[in-house]
C-alpha cells in the first residue's frame, strides 16, 4: 500500500499540540504526493507489519543503492565529526554557568562548542565538568545525565545528583512532561508570525549519519538495502515530527535578513529543529550541517520545488542571501533558552531560563 502524508505545515489541527494557539487562521492543506507518514499506520500494528503493508514497490528503472557506498560515506563523515569533537574542552567549576542548584539537581547553561557527554576518544565534556564540580550519589558522571544538547548548541541542561532525582527526571522526559524552548536565528524574513511544521523525518542514506524529510521516493530507495550491511538505523521507519514556531523579531545580520524565532520540538526527534527549518527554506544561521553548504543535504533533503510545495507562502530567501549569511562565519545560532518541569523530588513546578548569546 502506498501511503501519503497530508502535509499540515502551519496548521493548528494536530491533536498533540491542540493547546497551542496560533495567530494564523486555520488552514487545511490538501494531501501531498511527497511525504510518507507514520500517522496513517494502524495504532496496534507492529513495525514489521507496517513495513510489509506500507512499503512502496520499486520500479525496474530505479537503480539500487549499494550498502558499501553508504558505509563509506558514513565513515568519512564520522571522521569529520570525531575531529570536531576533539575541539571540546573541560570547564573548571568557577567557569560553569550555574543557573540553579539544590540537593537534587543542578541546571547549567552549556556553551556552544562543548560535548554534552564524552565520546570514546574525547573525555572533555560538560557532564564530566559538572561531575567534578558537584559530584553525585551514583559516583558516575554519566548517571547524572538525563538529556543532551548538540555540540554546536548552547543553553540549559539539567543534571541529577541522586538516584531519586534521576528516576524522576527520566520519567518526565519519557512521558514528555518536560517543556523545552529554543531561541534561534534563521535565514530570511519568515512570512508568518507563528505556526506548526509537521513533516516526518528519516535517516539520510545519501548523507549518513544525518537526517532528512521522509518522502515516498526516498523510502523506495531503502527497499533493497540489508540491515546487516548498512545497519538498522538507516532502515528505521520515518518518524512523525512536529515543531511549533513563533516569530520574536525580524532583524538584519550584517545587512542580510534574519528572523529571531522561538522553537518548540513537540516530538523531540534527532536534529528535528535544524531539519524542519531547513525544509521550509529558513535554515538556522551558522548551521554547518543543515545550512547553506553544510554536510547534510540542503532543504532538509527536499528539492527547491518540494520546498515551495511544502511552504508556498514562506518568503524563502534566495541562494545569494543564504550564501552571504554563511560566509560571515557565525556560530550556530540555536540556544535552549527555556525548560519547565515538575521538580523530581520536591514536586514543585520549576521554570528555568537563560538568554541566548546571539
Amino acid at each position: 500500500m502506498k501511503f501519503n502524508l497530508a502535509v499540515t505545515l502551519l496548521v493548528a489541527s494536530v491533536a498533540s499540540v491542540a493547546s497551542f494557539s496560533l495567530s494564523e487562521p486555520k488552514h487545511e492543506s490538501s494531501p501531498s504526493r511527497l511525504f510518507s507518514s507514520v500517522q496513517e499506520r494502524p495504532p496496534q500494528a507492529s513495525a514489521a507489519e507496517n513495513a510489509k503493508e506500507q512499503a512502496p514497490t520499486v520500479s525496474p528503472e530505479e537503480s539500487p543503492l549499494f550498502g558499501e557506498e553508504i558505509n563509506l560515506r558514513l565513515q568519512h563523515q564520522m571522521e569529520k565529526l570525531r575531529a570536531r569533537d576533539k575541539k571540546s574542552k573541560s570547564i573548571p567549576k568557577e567557569e560553569l554557568d550555574v543557573v540553579y542548584q539544590d540537593d537534587d539537581i543542578v541546571v547549567i547553561n552549556k556553551p556552544a562548542g562543548v560535548l554534552s557527554v564524552p565520546t570514546r576518544e574525547v573525555k572533555a565534556a560538560l557532564s564530566e565538568s559538572v561531575y567534578q564540580a558537584f559530584g553525585c550519589e551514583m559516583n558516575r558522571a554519566d548517571m547524572m545525565v538525563v538529556h543532551r544538547l548538540a555540540f554546536d548548541s548552547s543553553g540549559i541542561m539539567v543534571f541529577c545528583k541522586n538516584r531519586k532525582a534521576l528516576r524522576g527526571m527520566n520519567k518526565r522526559f519519557q512521558t514528555r512532561n518536560v517543556q523545552r524552548k529554543y531561541e534561534a536565528l534563521v535565514c530570511g524574513h519568515m512570512a508568518r508570525d507563528s505556526g506548526i511544521i509537521d513533516l516526518p523525518i528519516m535517516r539520510d542514506y545519501e548523507r549518513p549519519p544525518f537526517m532528512r524529510i521522509s518522502t515516498d521516493e526516498h523510502q523506495r530507495k531503502l527497499i533493497n538495502l540489508e540491515s546487516n550491511v548498512v545497519g538498522k538505523k538507516i532502515l528505521e521507519m520515518p518518524k512523525e515530527s512536529i515543531t511549533r514556531y513563533r516569530v520574536l523579531a525580524r532583524e538584519e545580520l550584517d545587512g542580510q535578513p534574519v528572523t529571531r524565532v522561538m522553537l518548540t520540538s513537540v516530538s523531540g526527534r534527532t536534529h528535528q529543529l535544524n531539519v524542519h527549518m531547513a525544509a521550509i527554506g529558513h535554515p538556522i544561521v551558522g548551521d554547518k550541517i543543515y545550512g547553506y553548504g553544510g554536510d547534510a543535504l540542503p532543504n532538509g533533503g527536499l528539492t527547491d520545488e518540494e520546498v515551495r510545495e511544502v511552504a508556498p507562502s514562506s518568503n524563502v530567501p534566495d541562494e545569494n542571501v543564504l550564501k552571504n549569511i554563511a560566509v560571515q562565519g557565525k556560530p550556530t545560532c540555536i540556544h535552549a533558552s527555556y525548560i519547565s518541569f515538575r521538580h523530581p523530588v520536591t514536586k514543585q513546578e520549576s521554570i528555568f531560563e537563560c538568554d541566548a548569546p546571539f
